[in-house]
């Protein structure tokens, strides 16, 4: 009797290390884990887009005896968990609905962030804060929704910890930043698919120059194989259309968790710099106000 394992942490763990064609199964496998489940391998295959032998190759790959092993440790995971794996769109009819849009919206970024926390590999945290430690300078790049805040965000998370950063949304203007990069330059990707081609382009010409590409985006995309470290986001859509993808959050989420691990990184050289944003900031909140010393005990965020 082969050893018993989580089948769905082992592919959160395991993901980011496999090579391009079987992260594209993975990827296949975590949207649909009952409909792999019972998919035949020429089906698996298929959909992801890769041939019979990678599908045979990453059920090795996560520990499997081959992929008949691996249906069956997937058919047990849908049967002992299918509630935390139901999709928004198969609970559509379910009678039980969320009392408020609140309380709908709250539900579904709470999942988001249920199903990409298993995602996040400490190592990989590790070796891209090392990154942005050691970096000439860091260029945060994202297009679209989500990914243009996000890129943004970054630049605001960096550079409170001292960290030489800029971003960059526009398509050309990338590629002509790109262009610029050396070694020691980092390059920090967002996007939750992983296949915009201004994106990709930008990234392979940082790539050609020396600099170091650290992606924020779905397991088995064309980002994923241009990474040197990959950090992977699941989006989970539903059919409700009329609300933001809360795809952001996931990506929110790794950012702060990377930021925070750089932090660490540099604690005592952290620690001052937080130390004079409190000061600076203090004197500019109470400037001309009553309770100034109240307000400098109080825990306001470092920014606004």
């Amino acid at each position: 009797m082969p050893a018993a394992f989580d089948i769905l942490t082992r592919i959160a763990e395991r993901g980011p290390t496999l090579r391009l064609a079987e992260q594209k199964v993975a990827q296949v496998v975590l949207e649909d884990v009952a409909g792999a489940a019972s998919a035949s391998i020429n089906a698996l295959a298929r959909k992801a887009g890769v041939s019979e032998a990678s599908v045979t190759r990453f059920a090795k790959a996560l520990g499997c005896r081959d992929v008949r092993d691996l249906k069956l440790r997937l058919a047990r995971a849908t049967a002992v968990g299918q509630r935390f794996l139901q999709h928004e769109s198969d609970a559509a009819g379910a009678e039980a609905a969320p009392p408020s849009l609140t309380d709908r919206l709250h539900g579904d970024v709470v999942a988001v962030l249920e199903a990409n926390r298993q995602l996040i590999d400490e190592a990989q945290i590790e070796r891209a804060s090392r990154l942005l430690q050691d970096a000439r300078m860091v260029y945060a790049f994202g297009m679209g929704g989500g990914s243009t805040w996000l890129a943004d965000e970054a630049r605001y998370r960096l550079a409170r910890l001292g960290r030489p950063v800029a971003s960059y949304q526009d398509a050309v203007l990338q590629q002509m930043v790109a262009a610029t990069l050396v070694k020691g330059d980092v390059v920090l990707a967002f996007s939750v698919s992983g296949s915009v081609p201004e994106m990709l382009a930008s990234c392979d010409v940082a790539r050609e120059y020396g600099a170091h590409v650290i992606a924020v985006t779905a397991l088995g995309s064309p980002l994923a194989a241009r990474a040197d470290v990959l950090l992977p986001v699941r989006a989970l859509e539903t059919d409700f259309i009329f609300k933001p993808s809360a795809s952001r959050y996931a990506m929110l989420l790794v950012l702060d968790v990377l930021a925070t691990r750089l932090a660490l990184l540099q604690q005592d050289d952290s620690q001052e710099r937080l130390r004079r944003l409190k000061y600076v900031l203090d004197a500019h909140r109470g400037s001309g106000e009553r309770g100034n010393a109240a307000l400098r005990d109080s825990r306001q965020p470092l920014g606004d």
